[in-house]
């Protein structure tokens, strides 16, 4: 199995390529296969997003390019910049990840989500493409300092746990 550890640099030579979609590009640690059939373990730092075009370097030395998959995608469009703006809004209120163009909105496919936007107003066509939707303001996830997800990386909405319960009465 080719087992790979690290981001390399984009301008190196491609020894392999490996086709994913972009739920499995924004998971950290996953097998997958080449597009030419050898297995590949992919074993990177936490909250790293992969995106099409990225290169990553393999234990015994080879460069791996990452190419986005097409897939299942929903185009939603709609007049102007405030009503796709509108429209952003309430997908990200879902937390739906959003591929942002300047006349048109991408997410996964999803019928219900369908209707949604099209009960809004907006005009959809399913499409088949890669999906590149924004990493958001925080990137790959954000940190909250150094002690808090430690182990773990960056990671978004983390809630801490009530341990103390009690209340103040003199307060």
């Amino acid at each position: 199995m080719l087992v790979i550890t690290k981001r390399a640099d984009t301008t190196s030579i491609v020894d392999v390529e490996v086709s994913l979609t972009f739920d499995v590009r924004k998971k950290s640690r996953f097998k997958t296969f080449s597009v030419d059939g050898e297995e590949v373990g992919i074993f990177l730092e936490r909250g790293a997003i992969l995106s099409g075009g990225d290169c990553l370097m393999s234990e015994d030395g080879r460069v791996v390019r990452v190419v986005a998959k097409d897939e299942s995608l929903l185009q939603i469009n709609r007049g102007s910049s405030r009503s796709l703006a509108q429209l952003a809004y309430h997908l990200g209120n879902r937390h739906v990840s959003i591929e942002i163009d300047v006349d048109s909105l991408r997410i996964a496919y999803d019928e219900v989500l369908k209707d949604m936007v099209e009960g809004l107003g907006a005009q959809t066509l399913a499409v088949t493409a890669p999906f590149h939707p924004e990493s958001g303001a925080y990137g790959g996830g954000h940190s909250h300092g150094s002690e808090h997800g430690k182990g773990r990386g960056p990671i978004i909405h983390e809630f801490a746990l009530l341990t103390d319960l009690s209340v103040d009465d003199d307060a």
